[in-house]
């Protein structure tokens, strides 16, 4: 999967959390929970709706990994090859 592929993916993902969000105004880098003010269970609902949708398994340890567009697109990225 490129990177672009893994960014909007990521994307997606959330905007099935968060619809109205403004991915414009999301950095690379800002933490989804503090910039799109999810909660607990909205944090585990992305992390399943991104593995369903990249087609892989998101183990617990994994989840440090996916809190922001850039590292979960990287996460992806070494993921899926």
């Amino acid at each position: 999967m490129k990177r672009e592929e893994a960014l909007d993916m990521v994307k997606a993902s959330l905007a099935e959390i968060v619809p109205d969000a403004d991915f414009t105004a999301l950095g690379p880098d800002d933490t989804f929970r503090d910039a799109l003010e999810l909660d607990s269970l909205d944090f585990l609902t992305y992390i399943e709706i991104l593995g369903k949708r990249a087609g892989t398994r998101i183990e617990d340890e994994d989840t440090p990994h996916l809190t922001t567009l850039a590292s979960s697109a990287d996460f992806l990225v070494a993921r899926t090859g």
